[in-house]
């Protein structure tokens, strides 16, 4: 037998959690697991031993991006049943990337990174997100929602929470295409900054702002949030952000919300969070999001504790983000015949890949979403119950 076939076949023994069938090279096909077996790989040419052994993960997914590897069946069922397999090789994670947990973002370089996700372009995110332009975790008030409603309920949730009043002035820090600081002033009359690292969306916001006639309420910067200096708000928000802060800069972030929020100040953040460091992937970090870090609730308490912030609140909004990973997987696969006007397959299979592997990876708890509330000091004005939020 092939030496490469040997090696497979150990390898696929005890990979997933279910029942499989794996189609090799030479046309030879083997069940591993018993039972009806719920996804076909195949595997049109060896992926080198050594590539697996250095980090398979990324392995994998540069095979599947290149179409070494197809699918009969889900990528998402493969995906999740590798993550309800605690032995496989997602949860082992390479020794080089433990080292990029503490790699430097500095402002350059995370202007850097920031726009090498969101700066693809905005007629390519029009294709598969909803009207809102909205990228991030959706609030579901039941599962059969339309994704636009279910980001529009995300925003007012976020607001509510915040408690806003007339006048404030908010700071969104990672502002995304500015739906929520839209939002605050037109609902809430407060006076919003969205800034972003990213120039695509800088440019939408901006257009954004002036379409609605908000100049005099709202203003948008491209600016890094710690170049923001002389300011003080009364509520600081960020959704969707902190993930692309790194490691070692997570204690600049609260450093630098402490020095922003006003006494007494209110900020929420909207973020994914790990467990035990498993949410950071290398295929992840080398082709979607450079320089990325997923906390756990724990490292993001402390920080908070070291600065004198206050946590109000905590929510986990995980099945939240599988049904609006669902939904922009198909979106996405509907919209295939555009996005291939300007995009070759290879960068078709790597998104294809990124959206159902977050989905299966919430799904199966590997990762989370939690929103943090917390105040700069004790703040003894709001509301005693949680009433104002769901009323």
């Amino acid at each position: 037998m092939n030496v490469d076939k040997v090696f497979y076949k150990n390898l696929f023994k005890n990979l997933f959690a279910d029942p499989c069938l794996v189609e090799f090279w030479d046309g030879e096909v083997e069940q591993f697991g018993e039972g009806v077996a719920k996804f076909l790989i195949i595997l049109r040419e060896p992926i080198p031993k050594s590539e697996i052994l250095r980090d398979s993960s990324l392995a994998f997914g540069e095979a599947y991006m290149r179409g070494r590897i197809e699918i009969e069946g889900t990528i998402r069922d493969v995906v999740e049943s590798l993550y309800n397999n605690k032995d496989s090789f997602l949860y082992q994670s390479p020794s080089y990337l433990k080292l990029t947990r503490f790699i430097s973002n500095g402002v350059k370089k995370s202007r850097e990174n920031v726009q090498y996700h969101y700066d693809i372009g905005n007629d390519f995110y029009q294709l598969w997100l909803d009207e809102t332009m909205t990228y991030s975790c959706a609030y579901f008030k039941s599962p059969e929602e339309s994704l636009a409603q279910a980001q529009r309920n995300k925003i007012e949730h976020i607001l509510r929470k915040l408690n806003l009043q007339k006048g404030q002035r908010l700071l969104d820090i990672g502002c995304g295409w500015g739906e929520l600081i839209l939002a605050a002033a037109l609902k809430y009359q407060t006076r919003a900054l969205g800034i972003t690292l990213s120039q695509e969306q800088f440019e939408k916001t901006r257009a954004r702002i002036d379409h609605e006639n908000l100049n005099d309420l709202v203003d948008v910067q491209l600016l890094d949030y710690r170049e923001l200096k002389g300011q003080a708000f009364d509520r600081i928000v960020s959704v969707g952000m902190i993930e692309h802060v790194g490691k070692e800069h997570l204690e600049e972030y609260f450093r630098a919300v402490q020095g922003l929020l006003v006494e007494g100040g209110i900020s929420l953040l909207h973020s994914i969070t790990g467990r035990d460091g498993g949410g950071t992937d290398s295929w992840i970090d080398k082709y979607i999001f450079p320089g990325g870090y997923i906390p756990r609730v724990s490292e993001l308490m402390k920080h908070m504790e070291d600065y004198g912030l206050y946590l109000l609140d905590a929510e986990s909004l995980r099945n939240h983000y599988t049904r609006t990973l669902e939904h922009w997987a198909r979106n996405f696969e509907e919209a295939l015949p555009l996005i291939r006007k300007n995009k070759d397959e290879t960068f078709v299979r790597m998104w294809r890949l990124y959206l159902n592997s977050c989905a299966a990876s919430f799904h199966s708890g590997n990762i989370d979403l939690h929103q943090l509330l917390f105040t700069k000091g004790p703040n003894n004005c709001l509301p005693w119950t949680r009433n104002y939020i769901y009323s």
